[in-house]
């Protein structure tokens, strides 16, 4: 075998593999893209991580979730939910339809013991447990980063402009994600990115905010995707709005 065909990254009999194309120079922009990040989230354009916003010892995934951790202790509560989601620009119902589904969903993996907890919390430290399938493998399942992977999901969807997901894209992607008889991965990925970019395109809307990643109100850029990644989104929004 020669050298080329061991790095190849497309098979002729698997037409897909040239649809859906990798990044092969990734290692002139970031140090090991394939190394899994614990604490920082970064991308071609930032290398090492965006700057100014304490990690706070924890992983990129606890990072997420800790937006809407209102009082710091740890643990999300619904009502604390519900006051991060009218933060970020939703109105009171959508809110709590959200904040059900979010907290219902997601609430017992994370719970200490085995007994379902009425209040339905999530505890921050276990978010790792809540990491589901067919997704874009950006955390991997101890909520770690994965900057390939992110990197991957522009070179293989992003077909209009490089560094921007349209709609359509984007829902190719999950389209693209999906795993075998995974029922609950598929509609929580959707889900999930479906609530990510309403509310991206809030930020840019409703609240008339030059949030950095979105293009003309239709494309989500990949600075947005990892702001919103690292839980940093909110926090933009009420720095700069």
């Amino acid at each position: 075998m020669e050298v080329g065909e061991c790095i190849a990254t497309e098979a002729p009999k698997a037409p897909v593999t040239k649809e859906r194309k990798i990044g092969t120079d990734l290692e002139k922009y970031i140090a090991k893209p394939y190394v899994a990040r614990a604490l920082q989230a970064p991308d071609v354009g930032n290398p090492d991580g965006t700057k100014g916003y304490p990690d706070n010892g924890m992983t990129v995934l606890q990072q997420h979730v800790a937006f809407f951790d209102q009082n710091n202790d740890g643990v999300v509560y619904p009502w604390e939910t519900f006051k991060g989601i009218r933060d970020l620009g939703f109105d009171p119902f959508s809110s709590f339809v959200i904040t059900f589904v979010i907290n219902a969903a997601f609430s017992y993996r994370t719970l200490p013991g085995w007994v379902p907890n009425p209040l339905l919390p999530i505890y921050i430290e276990r978010i790792h447990r809540d990491k589901h399938g067919s997704d874009s493998a950006t955390y991997d399942t101890e909520g770690r980063f994965m900057p390939v992977n992110l990197e991957n999901m522009f070179t293989k969807y992003a077909l209009t402009k490089p560094d921007n997901l349209s709609l359509k894209e984007l829902w190719q992607m999950t389209e693209g994600n999906r795993a075998a008889f995974d029922y609950l991965g598929w509609s929580l990925q959707t889900t999930i990115l479906s609530l990510q970019t309403s509310t991206l395109f809030l930020f840019s809307e409703a609240l008339n905010c030059d949030f950095p990643g979105l293009q003309d109100g239709i494309q989500v850029g990949m600075v947005a995707v990892v702001l919103c990644s690292q839980g940093q989104a909110g926090f933009s929004v009420q720095r700069s709005c």
